[in-house]
Formats: C-alpha cells, sequence, structure tokens
C-alpha cells in the first residue's frame, strides 16, 4: 500500500470470536492511562458518557507495518478510522459524548498520530498492558506485539454498556457508533430534551407516587 490513508479491496473479515461477551455491564478497570494531552486519564472516574475506541496501531511514516499486516483480519485501517473519527468528532460532541482512542502503542507513537492527523480527541496509551489485561480485552499478538483488536465501548459514568465488536469497516467506525448511540442512548441532551416535553405528573409533598383518582361509586 503507498499510504496508511488507503484500504486494501481485499482485506480480510473479522469474526466475532467472542472476546467481547464479558465486558456489558462491567466497571472499566480502575487505573490511570497516559493520554496525548500530556495528563493522566481514569475512565472509571468520568461522568457522564464516554466512547472508548480501541484499535490495534497507526502505522508510522518511514516504518514497516508489522508481518503480514495485511492479511490479519482487523488489522489494517487504523489511521482511516482515526480520521473518520476525527471528522464526525463535533457529533459526538453534540451527543455529550467524550471521545478517546485505546491502543498498546507507546505515548511517543500516538502524540506522533494525533499530531500529524490532526486529532481533536485524546489517544490512551496501555503500553504495558494493564487495563487490556484488567480488562480482558480481545487482542492478538504479531512480531512480539500484543494489539488490541479494534472495538468500540460505550461507557456511562465508568460502566459498560455497549459493546460493537468485531468492527468493521474500520472507516465507517465513527459512523457506526453515532448509530449506536442514536439508536440505544440517544445522548443525555437528546434524552432531558424529551422529557422536558412529557407533561409532569402531580406529586403528593414527599410521596414518590401520583395523586391516585378518586374511587368511582
Amino acid at each position: 500500500m503507498s499510504s496508511y490513508d488507503e484500504l486494501p479491496d481485499d482485506m480480510p473479515l473479522p469474526v466475532d470470536d467472542g472476546g467481547a461477551e464479558h465486558l456489558n455491564g462491567s466497571p472499566v478497570p480502575l487505573m490511570r492511562l497516559p493520554a496525548t494531552t500530556g495528563q493522566n486519564v481514569t475512565l472509571q472516574e468520568l461522568p457522564g458518557r464516554t466512547v472508548l475506541f480501541g484499535y490495534p496501531m497507526t502505522g508510522t511514516p518511514g516504518h514497516a507495518l508489522p508481518t503480514g499486516w495485511d492479511s490479519i483480519p482487523g488489522a489494517r485501517g487504523c489511521t482511516p478510522q482515526a480520521c473518520g473519527i476525527r471528522d464526525s468528532h463535533a457529533e459526538f460532541v453534540g451527543l455529550q459524548a467524550r471521545v478517546f482512542g485505546l491502543s498498546t502503542q507507546s505515548p511517543a507513537e500516538q502524540l506522533e498520530a494525533c499530531h500529524r492527523l490532526h486529532l481533536p480527541y485524546p489517544l490512551l496509551s496501555d503500553s504495558d498492558l494493564a487495563l487490556t489485561r484488567a480488562w480482558q480485552l480481545p487482542t492478538f499478538a504479531v512480531d512480539g506485539r500484543t494489539l488490541i483488536r479494534r472495538i468500540t465501548i460505550f461507557l456511562v459514568n465508568g460502566i459498560v454498556d455497549g459493546v460493537l465488536y468485531p468492527v468493521f469497516p474500520p472507516d465507517r467506525s465513527a459512523e457506526s457508533a453515532l448509530a449506536w448511540l442514536r439508536e440505544h442512548d440517544m445522548g443525555d441532551l437528546a434524552r432531558e430534551q424529551a422529557a422536558q416535553r412529557l407533561p409532569p405528573i402531580p406529586q403528593r409533598r414527599g410521596m414518590p407516587h401520583p395523586i391516585p383518582k378518586p374511587p368511582v361509586r
């Protein structure tokens, strides 16, 4: 391939190997991850909605991709995925969802990609595999490196309430995540607006239930 921005026409299709079935309803392991913002992030402590895009690795210009990269199901496409999320970032913000990328690459590798691709969202590094192992994220190994399989995890207050796995094609990852949000969650803002359209329920002071209707005689 001449560019990391391009996708082969014959990319192998990843299959659901069951590697994400345990994630729904689980809390994010309590640990701090370095971000490309220069700060550390503890996902479990973040309030509200978070969308976490796990991916294997972005290619670095001048460095060869791992052995047989194009033939590994779900490996190719991290740069088009990152750019797709970048271009749709405002839509996630409109749904009051913060966005992070997650990989086992080093903070330096991630920072290079973040600057080169002009990403408006942070990338989180799990280069020591602490989060990946504690959370039992689906992975694969190549050239002695353990990489996260492409996965989208939806969090509310640090708890998983939805997962997309496997994710394919990678360049439509953002589109799939936004569709999931609109179908399953609508985002906090949309939910609040929907609640405002409902008529208020009369309440007795100190009682949680509506005022009952008088009996018919």
